[in-house]
């Protein structure tokens, strides 16, 4: 027959606990532990139990040995009663070999502030009468950090939804705008087709000197770019021309040279030579070979 080994596996002595050092153990841990027979009679309590109970009411030293906690759980009312009844039956089911281990979590609110624990019943291990250990151990801490990263993600969830409803109501509104915008751009049309140039084409007839009928002449032409799709497209490329410049481009689109653009307009050559330039710059023409009447004409 072997010898049995005495030793660790790194060649030291097992520590050997007395009586003494086990109670000292029991008592240095923060749950709240009870040692119960198969019946469910309390056969030893620690200190953290022992002051639970005083702070629940109890006389000082109270150590609830000797009562049966099953019963105690059992007859529990109010709040705490449901969830008393639940480890009882969870105990009943270590007892008889159910389960290995019961455990839940539970609330235990005072005058002091709201309070969870975490119970949990095990058999203890080697031989002899059944034994089982009950502790409950706060977890307050957790469960109040739990209940704030549940309410941030609610916060967030709500945050999310009125966002969502935010975005749906500015498409909404973003719509009309195009609506609002499309509906006064086609009065805009209307009334100068209607109102306006029917009074242009009045004064085309009426015998006026050249110099006249050439300055009704542009602004028929310059009302006549006003509703033209060519001006649409430019607003609806973002492409934001000065009024001469404007003027400028109707006349080149109309094929007048710079020179007679010049005597029209009553400036100096060289500055529609520099409308021009700008023209070619805003329409992304300055490094490209394409005629800029030519231009004007495809987007008319």
């Amino acid at each position: 027959m072997s010898k049995k080994n005495n030793t660790t596996d790194n060649g030291q002595a097992p520590l050997c606990y007395s009586s003494e050092d086990a109670r000292t153990v029991l008592d240095s841990i923060s749950a709240h532990i009870a040692i119960i027979d198969e019946n469910g009679v309390i056969l030893d309590t620690n200190r953290a139990w022992r002051n639970f109970a005083e702070k629940s009411g109890m006389p000082a030293g109270y150590d609830s040995i000797g009562e049966n906690y099953l019963e105690i759980c059992d007859a529990s009312t109010g709040e705490d009663g449901e969830n008393a009844r639940a480890v009882a039956a969870g105990i009943r089911d270590v007892i008889a070999g159910r389960t290995d281990e019961f455990l839940m979590d539970y609330p235990c609110h005072s005058t002091d502030g709201p309070h969870w624990y975490y119970a949990r019943v095990l058999q203890m291990s080697g031989e002899g009468p059944l034994r089982l250990v009950v502790s409950h151990e706060e977890i307050t801490a957790l469960k109040l950090t739990e209940e704030a990263l549940r309410g941030s993600e609610a916060r967030l969830t709500e945050q999310k939804v009125e966002l969502k409803e935010a975005n749906i109501a500015l498409k909404v509104l973003l719509k009309q705008r195009e609506g609002d915008k499309s509906d006064l751009e086609q009065k805009v049309i209307t009334n100068v087709k209607e109102m306006v140039l029917p009074y242009v084409e009045k004064l085309k007839r009426v015998n006026l000197k050249a110099k006249d009928k050439r300055v009704v002449e542009i602004i028929e032409s310059h009302l006549q770019d006003i509703i033209s799709p060519m001006m649409q497209k430019l607003a609806n490329a973002n492409i934001i021309l000065t009024p001469q410049e404007i003027q400028v481009a109707s006349l080149v689109k109309d094929g007048k040279s710079s020179k007679e653009i010049a005597d029209i307009l009553n400036v100096a050559e060289t500055t529609v030579h520099f409308h021009r330039k700008n023209l070619r710059k805003k329409f992304g023409l300055s490094n490209s070979q394409t005629n800029l009447r030519s231009y004007l004409i495809s987007i008319a």
